[in-house]
């Protein structure tokens, strides 16, 4: 038998696949295809304090090797989800991370103190670097002293660990990693997607309403494992990779380059069980290559 668990140094999962925010509805939507045992664990929907209602449509584009959304982080909001969602997924044996979003910090701050007084949630993954809810793209992962800042109050609210997850829409992510790291993140994930857009040409108009948007999916996945290799390079805490992981095979180069996880996104739209499959993919690989513990093959590249 191939051991596939990880250690995150603040939680062990049975496996390093992850289901990404936003591409896994709140975990249930996904029950008639898979067992959520089955895999490491998933982040659900984002969260602000409230309800938020997310962009006008269209607000889904599909472009050569990817997917631009302009969702605008529709959700249910923290109360909704803790008294009726919650409560549902607690059977699971698998780690449940909240992704938690905020119109200004105090809100971020609102919401990770109200979720703070349920249990069933492994980790808070701090939505910072969201490109498609401001019109410019504007979010505070854009900024090392707002990341540091909002990190770190995130942190000081917390009773469970944070993840911050980072945007590519910047000059040097390892500036924006390690200020993550000084606020006092206990991991961090990376990346969300990349500021993008898309014009219809018999209209001369933007196919999203946004105008821009997100862009996710294969096409940015060596971004992504660049990005990835960097910050794991330059800290201390764990780095869980994502962005245009497929197959397992994808998954498998962010785990060399050094990342303690995954996360898989884009594809769940395409395949309902993929992060299954992956899971599959990667114990078949070690298998063929007599790989016992999947941890040993973390952060193997040779340079």
């Amino acid at each position: 038998m191939v051991d596939l668990s990880v250690d995150l140094g603040f939680l062990k999962l049975r496996n390093p696949v992850l289901a990404a925010s936003g591409t896994f509805g709140y975990g249930l939507e996904f029950e008639p295809f898979m067992d959520l045992n089955s895999i490491g664990g998933f982040v659900v929907k984002g969260l602000y304090f409230g309800p938020r209602e997310g962009n006008p449509p269209p607000r889904l584009v599909e472009t050569a090797g990817g997917l631009i959304n302009a969702i605008g982080l529709q959700g249910v909001g923290v109360e909704q989800f803790a008294e009726e969602i919650l409560p549902r997924l607690r059977k699971y044996q698998t780690a449940i991370f909240v992704n938690v979003c905020g119109a200004s910090d105090e809100e971020y701050i609102r919401a990770i103190e109200y979720l703070n007084r349920y249990e069933g949630i492994a980790a808070y993954e701090l939505n910072i670097s969201c490109p498609n809810v401001e019109k410019n793209g504007a979010c505070p992962a854009l900024n090392s002293g707002h990341t540091f800042s909002l990190v770190k109050l995130a942190k000081q609210a917390s009773r469970l660990p944070i993840i911050a997850k980072l945007s590519p829409n910047v000059t040097d992510i390892v500036e924006i990693a390690k200020a993550a790291e000084e606020g006092g993140a206990d991991g961090i994930s990376l990346i969300n997607t990349i500021l993008a857009m898309a014009v219809d040409i018999e209209t001369q108009r933007p196919k999203l309403t946004n105008i821009f948007g997100g862009l996710s999916g294969p096409a940015i996945k060596p971004i992504a494992l660049r990005m990835v290799y960097q910050v794991v390079s330059a800290v201390k805490i764990p780095v869980i990779g994502m962005g245009g992981i497929m197959t397992g095979s994808d998954a498998l180069e962010f785990l060399i380059v050094g990342a303690k996880a995954v996360e898989v996104g884009t594809a769940n739209f395409i395949d309902p069980a993929a992060t299954l499959r992956i899971v599959g993919e990667i114990e078949d690989f070690c298998r063929r290559n007599d790989v016992k513990k999947i941890a040993g093959l973390v952060g193997t590249l040779k340079v």
